[in-house]
């Protein structure tokens, strides 16, 4: 197995399984400021650190082993000091007098220790799955190997939050700090336990519904199902209904089954999560224009769609019908 070099992505796939649209990454750059985060990229920017790992890509394609390029500095001119404090601060612009301020003592209250989440070890855990704890990157093979006293049990991490200012990057729990981010990735944990791939998972699932329309064209049916957070996506097809299923963040879930207006290719019939809201495409088995997404008994007729060059539905000199059309079944 190889290990994908994109960004947003950085999962294991077999070569030979590497097909188009397998990879979603971001092909930008992470940008940091005045305390939002995101991608160059993509629009959206998050407050939270793992929030902002856990963006969806922009981008779709086959996966990649090839290094990351690495943006090109760009020179900036230095503007020199007017002058140096006595505490080693240097300010630009004009010398101002030096304010006096009492030193204010604030009382400081005992911090409780925090308790780091575990995981439950009777929980089942999908192979290929990521530990959760911030710098691991460990991958779940099975419970002899990555759990209990197995060989890659021990998860080296970081217990403390991501920390960017003027430019440096680093951990609250490390002292090291880099400027640029494929190095602060790099980082080395300062901790050892336990992977935590799964989590102890005491809240409940939340089933919450997502908003949802659709549009056709002569062959296809699009449907959109808007949903953020994503952390997995699936979507089953029948020939009259398809299901989909979306875990999201939070312990959050949509799950429903559309029963459709008339029968679909399910073979030819596909979908795509983007970063807010899954898209799925129907292939039609016939030409009739759909009244609507799901069964309506108030629907009593229905047509085509028209064809190019003098015939049509809509202003054509000649009438067509699909060989399934009521109009054909006589």
């Amino acid at each position: 197995m190889l290990k994908c070099t994109h960004k947003g992505c950085e999962k294991e796939f077999n070569p030979e399984e590497n097909k188009d649209n397998a990879c979603q990454y971001h092909s930008g750059a992470p940008v940091f400021h005045e305390g939002l985060k995101g991608w160059s990229c993509c629009k959206k920017r998050v407050s939270d650190f793992d929030e902002f790992l856990q963006i969806p890509g922009c981008t779709l394609g086959k996966h990649s082993t090839e290094a990351v390029a690495k943006p090109m500095k760009t020179e900036e001119k230095k503007m020199e000091a007017s002058h140096v404090t006595d505490e080693g601060v240097e300010v630009y612009g004009k010398k101002e007098a030096p304010v006096v301020v009492a030193p204010v003592k604030k009382e400081e209250k005992p911090k409780a220790p925090e308790v780091e989440e575990q995981d439950d070890e009777s929980l089942p855990v999908p192979e290929g799955t990521i530990c959760k704890r911030r710098g691991c990157g460990g991958v779940y093979k099975d419970n002899a190997t990555s759990r209990g006293d197995g060989p890659e049990a021990k998860c080296v991490y970081h217990p403390g939050a991501p920390i960017f200012h003027e430019g440096s990057k680093g951990w609250s729990c490390c002292p090291r700090k880099v400027l640029d981010f494929d190095e602060f990735l790099k980082i080395g944990g300062c901790k050892e336990g336990k992977h935590l791939f799964v989590g102890s998972q005491n809240q409940s699932e939340e089933l919450v519904d997502c908003r949802f329309d659709w549009y056709q064209t002569q062959t296809t049916v699009i449907v959109n199902v808007f949903a953020k957070n994503k952390e997995d996506t699936q979507v089953k097809f029948d020939k009259q209904s398809f299901d989909i299923d979306i875990k999201m963040k939070g312990n959050k879930r949509f799950k429903k089954t559309f029963p459709l207006f008339t029968s679909i290719d399910s073979e030819a019939s596909k979908f795509t999560a983007l970063s807010t809201k899954v898209e799925i495409v129907l292939k039609k088995t016939n030409g009739i224009s759909w009244a609507s997404l799901e069964p309506n008994s108030e629907v009593k007729t229905w047509t085509t769609f028209g064809v190019s060059g003098g015939g049509g539905t809509v202003g054509g000199k000649e009438m067509y019908y699909n060989p399934d059309s009521p109009l054909n079944m006589k």
